[in-house]
């Protein structure tokens, strides 16, 4: 076993220098830990006791606000306990001469990667941990490298973070910490915002440390389906832990789960729903097994697959409708004519109707969020520019295609264009919700946008609207209003900026990553509110997302953006049947795709749209089932 100079106090728990002895136990041992962020608030943690033994993968599930973050903060010593006791690898954080030794066992990945970023250039923010610990100047870059190839990201080792997306942040933060090598990495919804290979690359690299090279991992996250890495999984629900068990434990709880704000991985409500029609099939939570259970019933019962009966509610293209959207050749270069010159958008054409719900998928720096940030003029065409002159060309040459968009009325290649309107009728939400989030309170935040869209309202007016805008996305308007939006969890900024752009009521909204960083059952909500808006008032939703479940579930047609251009555009259904030239772009597929999938290679093959309620029916309609399905 490892040893170290220390002194050993308290049983253990508290390390100091002085004499050598074993390493503990626990990677991280709580003791009726509470903590609140201010007197008089509930406790954000409250009396929790957990023990996490070295080389052990725990996940920690949760609804958002429920405490998962802070117990993060706590175990790296960026909080301290109110109350009880924590050690982190034998050292006490709450101590500040031990807070050093903490934080070189314990590195943390957190949901926001730019509260990470330190340096203007990639490797030298890599380096920063390990500088910070002493490590050889050798060394240090064995481990940049090292690093950069674990999460994909070699070729931006020169780059500069503040040009990167969001996603492609996210990868440098956990690169940063895995430079550290610590015995305990915690990864605080570090996935939330990439690709599905960047998230699938992560995952891996984390599993792999563990089980390799025995790092401990602590894994929080909404992702249901990486909760089934681990070795253990432990629930909180408002500050506490109310259960804790394998994965397979976890989830067998079922509906149980929902009265803690989650929810089965997809694959296990597909498993209830075949159940219900008196299927016999244990739930299974990976698509090779559910396949593999289906085909013993089709040995059993027959197999008999019928097309599935679907409704085709996309909008007809050819139709034109007062709020189409058209792009043409739409290009973009940022810090266009200087070394960090980098074209984001090379040449896209794309028609969206009026009435669409529409998605927009790719890969991490494909170019998504600088596609829809021409929507509402974020980034303005160049003629559209004051300063805009036209380039001259040489005779005998033929200009080059200039870039358009119209979206109903506006014509964003004008320069006379109604921005203010445009922007009162194209609402947008950003990937991150701190980037529009500004106001002293929730209540003037989300009021902004009605000062200066919707000037004539009254007082109670305004009040009236931002209460229904709130409450909308599921925010107490009591509870929240006079908060400081910087004060509330990552999902709650996340419905909370959605609140200040519906209550404008927007035509056209358009949203990055929507359900990113928000709980099960609050993606859910999230998307029953978009589809309640598209069917009340507003004419066309538009979402980026990664999530290939939620835009099979929920688009009417999608396109995928790959290296600045749509290189497919069609129902989801048709994208998705192309699995192997999705794969190879970053991307993933839907599980109802993967399970289809696993059945064709067992000779079963089965026609869906891949939607979750659609793939059960055809599976129930295919082995002859009953129930109440």
């Amino acid at each position: 076993m490892e040893e170290l100079t220390a002194k050993v106090e308290n049983g253990g728990d508290n390390v100091t220098e002085g004499a050598t002895a074993a390493l503990p136990d626990f990677a991280v041992k709580m003791d009726n830990v509470g903590f609140s962020y201010a007197d008089g608030q509930p406790n954000a943690v409250n009396n929790v006791t957990l023990e996490v033994k070295r080389g052990e993968f725990l996940a920690v599930l949760g609804h958002n606000g429920s405490g998962k973050s802070t117990l993060a903060r706590l175990i790296c010593g960026l909080l301290t306990a109110d109350t009880g006791s924590i050690s982190v690898w034998g050292y006490n954080p709450a101590d500040k001469e031990q807070l050093g030794e903490v934080r070189a066992h314990a590195g943390v990945v957190f949901q926001n990667p730019d509260n990470q970023m330190v340096a203007s250039i990639v490797e030298d923010d890599i380096a920063f941990g390990p500088e910070n610990l002493g490590v050889p100047r050798e060394e240090i870059g064995e481990r940049i490298s090292w690093a950069l190839a674990a999460v994909g990201m070699e070729e931006f080792r020169h780059s500069t973070p503040t040009r990167l997306s969001g996603g492609q942040k996210q990868r440098i933060a956990v690169a940063g910490v895995l430079a550290i090598k610590p015995d305990v990495l915690i990864l605080d919804e570090s996935t939330a915002m990439l690709d599905p290979r960047g998230r699938r690359e992560v995952t891996e690299v984390a599993a792999r440390l563990n089980r390799e090279e025995g790092m401990t991992v602590i894994l929080i996250t909404h992702f249901m389906e990486e909760a089934l890495l681990a070795d253990r999984a432990v629930i909180m629900n408002r500050g506490e832990i109310v259960a804790c068990g394998t994965p397979q434990e976890i989830f067998e709880r079922g509906e149980q789960l929902e009265t803690y704000n989650l929810c089965l991985p997809e694959i296990g409500e597909i498993c209830n729903k075949i159940k219900a029609a008196d299927i016999d099939i244990p739930t299974c939570l990976r698509p090779a097994e559910l396949a593999a259970e289906l085909k013993k019933q089709a040995d059993i019962r027959g197999f008999n697959p019928r097309q599935s009966a679907r409704t085709d509610d996309a909008p007809d293209e050819n139709q034109a409708r007062e709020w189409d959207i058209d792009i043409s050749n739409l290009t973009f270069t940022y810090s266009a004519k200087s070394p960090f010159a980098t074209q984001a958008l090379k040449g896209v054409n794309l028609h969206i109707s009026e009435g669409e719900f529409f998605g927009i998928i790719g890969h991490t720096g494909s170019g998504k969020s600088t596609l829809v940030q021409h929507l509402n003029a974020l980034i303005k065409l160049p003629q559209a520019q004051k300063h805009y002159k036209k380039p001259r060309v040489k005779k005998g040459q033929t200009p080059p295609p200039q870039s358009s968009l119209v979206i109903g009325k506006y014509d964003l290649s004008k320069r006379k264009c109604d921005w203010r309107n445009l922007r009162a009728d194209v609402g947008m939400v950003f990937q991150y919700p701190e980037y529009q989030l500004f106001a002293e309170t929730v209540f003037a935040d989300v009021a902004f946008g009605l000062k200066n869209f919707r000037p004539g309202l009254s007082k109670e007016e305004v009040q009236q609207a931002v209460k229904e805008s709130l409450e909308a996305v599921g925010l107490n308007y009591d509870e929240v209003q006079d908060k400081s939006p910087f004060d509330l969890s990552g999902g709650q900024k996340r419905r909370a900026a959605i609140a200040g752009v519906i209550v404008t009521k927007p035509k056209i909204l358009v949203l990055d990553e929507p359900a990113a960083g928000l709980d099960p059952l609050g993606k859910r909500e999230i998307m029953k509110l978009l589809h309640s808006l598209h069917g009340d008032w507003c004419k066309t939703v538009i979402i980026v997302s990664h999530d290939m479940d939620e835009i099979a579930e929920n688009c009417t047609r999608a396109c995928v953006v790959s290296n600045g251009q749509i290189v497919a555009c069609d129902k989801p259904e048709g994208l998705f049947k192309r699995a192997e030239e999705l794969q190879s772009l970053g991307l993933d597929v839907p599980v109802t795709a993967k399970i289809c999938t696993e059945l064709s290679a067992l000779g079963l093959d089965l026609e869906c749209d891949f939607t979750s309620r659609d793939f059960a029916a055809a599976v129930i309609s295919a082995l002859g089932g009953g129930g109440n399905a």
